[in-house]
């Protein structure tokens, strides 16, 4: 059996809303429909009784976006009803899985043409209670907050382990000796790029405002940042921590979505490609370390692509802490540090959870596009100890 070259074709967000705010109204499974509705309009030529299967990324799953939102994605979108969805789970890497789940179906030939992409609002996310273990309880149910982090624990599982997320962060702070200084400078730079992309255009052709709200670009970008500012805010996980707000990923909603084919569907849809999928890698590592995670991913996916960190154009790794992609950073000397999210990063930009992973293979392949040529990187860390990356060409 040949493998089928993949290409990417089309890729659109919408602007990234920050909790609470422009986007608090708007249902995830109706975030999801808005971007896949998008990238058919944007692709005239193509019928879309073609689309062999919608795959999309979602981290929680537990209030609108139940159900399987790929498949509502497709039904609220006015897609013919004989397109299937399909969603998947892999935390914060689950729009970048969708991507690479859709990647590999179209490679060994099971599909022409697929849609993937990730959805989250953690606004809108629930809270939930568990069944309790007999009818009509006296006592008082615990409430649980299914907007981020651990939840219902298992009690077999290492306290080592379960910490909370930016207690990770903390961690890996200590590991690689990363102060607040460093963390406060890297979040700062994430929004001056971000801002300075912005007022560039260079995000216009591929976020698409959801109708009706007032939001045109992301929502969390500080233009007017300063590191006075950042240093004026407290530490949000130890007392005498170098973790905060400022240095840290917000809580966001939004979607991506990308349009994947072969060389028969790109025919069909009568557009020249973006990018090429190269190669990808998911990988493990101790829960409570889950920041380093995309460290030997990035290794593996370049390795499998024959390429190495020199020939990375661009690396759009996900910057869920500053401390977190500080240490990443640390483990790759040979990399340059112009190439890593030269347009911002999720510090700034945001990160809802389901939804930045398809964002990040989005980000690159318009910005291989923009330049003509050359070899671009995804690369997430994913909580509970994960890493993945993709490796995109044109």
């Amino acid at each position: 059996m040949s493998i089928r070259d993949v290409f990417i074709v089309d890729a659109v967000r919408t602007p990234v809303g920050k909790f609470g705010g422009a986007l608090a109204g708007v249902r995830p499974d109706d975030l999801a429909a808005h971007v896949v509705r998008a990238l058919v309009d944007r692709t005239p030529g193509l019928d879309p009784e073609r689309i062999d299967d919608v795959v999309f990324g979602d981290a929680n799953g537990a209030g609108e976006d139940n159900r399987d939102v790929a498949r509502m994605a497709v039904l609220l979108a006015g897609l013919p009803v004989g397109v299937p969805g399909v969603t998947v789970n892999r935390l914060c890497g689950s729009g970048l899985e969708a991507v690479i789940q859709a990647a590999r179906a179209i490679a060994v030939g099971d599909a022409s043409v697929a849609i993937a992409g990730g959805v989250e609002s953690m606004t809108r996310a629930p809270w939930v209670v568990q069944k309790p273990e007999r009818t009509f309880p006296a006592a008082h149910q615990q409430m649980w907050s299914t907007t981020l982090g651990w939840r219902m624990t298992n009690p077999r599982m290492s306290a080592e382990w379960t910490v909370s997320l930016g207690e990770g962060a903390e961690l890996i702070a200590d590991k690689y000796g990363i102060d607040r200084a460093a963390q406060d400078a890297f979040a700062l730079a994430s929004h001056r790029k971000a801002a300075a992309a912005w007022a560039a255009g260079q995000y216009d052709g591929e976020v698409v405002p959801y109708p009706g709200v007032d939001l045109s670009r992301d929502e969390c970008i500080r233009a007017d940042s300063s590191l006075e500012a950042l240093a004026r805010l407290k530490p949000a996980f130890r007392p005498d921590g170098t973790v905060t707000a400022g240095n840290a990923s917000p809580l966001n909603d939004g979607a991506a979505a990308l349009l994947l084919v072969d060389e028969e569907g790109l025919r069909a849809t009568g557009r020249e490609p973006l990018a090429r999928i190269r190669a990808s890698a998911v990988t493990g590592i101790e829960p409570q370390l889950f920041g380093l995670g995309p460290v030997e991913a990035v290794q593996r996916a370049l390795a499998k692509a024959g390429r190495g960190l020199g020939d990375l154009d661009v690396l759009e790794l996900n910057e869920a802490f500053a401390a977190q992609a500080l240490g990443c950073l640390s483990a790759w000397p040979e990399l340059d540090p112009a190439v890593v999210n030269p347009r911002g990063g999720a510090i700034a930009i945001g990160h809802p959870l389901g939804a930045s992973g398809a964002r990040l293979a989005g980000a690159v392949a318009h910005q291989l596009a923009a330049a003509g040529s050359g070899t671009g990187m995804a690369a997430l860390c994913i909580g509970v100890g994960q890493g993945i990356a993709l490796v995109l060409e044109r």
